[in-house]
């Protein structure tokens, strides 16, 4: 069996995953253009140095929604005959009474495999995380029925601390399709916030892959992807697909499984500058609730090892 239909058969078996509940780490509508959110070793995967960002706000309308806030700067180098990448991604996350602020510097060692390119990446950083202890209000609960206050729940500066954080990840990208598989918080952090309380985190593995498929017309071009995530409690997986017109314009429509549709559209602006957005609702009766989800994406990137006289920058996921 090739490796292409392989690619295709694993695009397709997530779409089957049943899920079971959410994560910690954040979702990621435009996950295909955001690689180094979930593995460091997509750094420099497109030979480019970038600086990409992403804000999302999630279930507006509803309180303490879900809003993340992710950048990234990465670029590829190299050392002889040697070619790897580096870069820094930070992190900002709020979700109800938690918030998680992340800071990473990433690696990549890069080398030829095959008609493609296989990365081997190291995420290493730390995480701050706290919880608005001040926020919770247990006095309007009957005291015949509940108790006004739970020992559980940190109190003072309880509800505040950071860890060490550690991630690897490998990336393979060729001419017509590209594969990840990575693991978040593999040092499995524990806060100790008081003597009833702790947060423990568990790590995260993220399955992804992606095929281009480009039609008789040669100004389009299908692009399928899927990504999985699970801290093997739960999964969540999103699915997406994708057209590109005359390597300019991106337009297409994703599914989440655990209860989200969306669109997803996107522009080069001016060479070498990307702009993406994606709007989803969800499926399940949170849609009475919420006017739906907005995700902006923008990044720009330029060719630093190889200038060309051509000023268009291409990629596996760009074409």
């Amino acid at each position: 069996m090739s490796v292409k239909r392989i690619v295709l058969l694993l695009c397709v078996a997530l779409c089957g995953v049943l899920v079971m509940r959410a994560q910690f780490d954040p979702q990621i509508g435009q996950y295909m253009y955001l690689p180094t959110a979930y593995n460091p070793a997509a750094a420099g995967e497109d030979d480019l140095m970038k600086v990409a960002g992403m804000h999302r706000m999630q279930f507006t309308g509803i309180k303490n929604a879900p809003m993340t806030t992710y950048f990234s700067f990465s670029s590829p180098f190299v050392i002889g005959k040697t070619k790897h990448a580096a870069g820094v991604r930070f992190l900002n996350d709020r979700f109800g009474l938690f918030s998680n602020q992340a800071l990473h510097a990433q690696y990549a060692y890069r080398l030829r495999l095959g008609k493609g390119t296989l990365s081997i990446g190291a995420d290493l950083g730390f995480l701050n995380i706290s919880f608005a202890n001040d926020s919770v209000n247990l006095s309007k609960l009957s005291a015949d029925y509940f108790s006004t206050s739970d020992p559980a729940l940190p109190t003072g500066q309880g509800g505040n601390g950071m860890t060490f954080d550690l991630g690897l990840g490998l990336w393979y990208s060729a001419p017509s399709f590209w594969v990840s598989a990575s693991m978040s918080h593999l040092t499995y952090p524990t806060l100790h916030w008081s003597d009833e309380s702790d947060f423990h985190l568990k790590g995260t593995m993220y399955l992804a892959g992606g095929y281009n498929w480009r039609l008789r017309n040669k100004n389009w071009v299908l692009k399928p992807s899927a990504l999985v995530m699970t801290d093997f409690r739960g999964w969540d997986v999103n699915i997406a697909f994708m057209a590109e017109l005359m390597e300019k314009y991106r337009f297409g429509a994703s599914y989440r499984i655990l209860g989200n549709v969306g669109i997803i559209l996107g522009i080069d602006i001016i060479s070498g500058l990307q702009l993406g957005y994606t709007y989803e609702l969800p499926t399940s009766k949170l849609i009475y609730e919420s006017y739906g989800s907005h995700e902006l994406y923008l990044a720009y990137g330029f060719d630093i090892l190889k200038p060309k006289r051509t000023n268009r920058y291409k990629s596996v996921r760009y074409l």
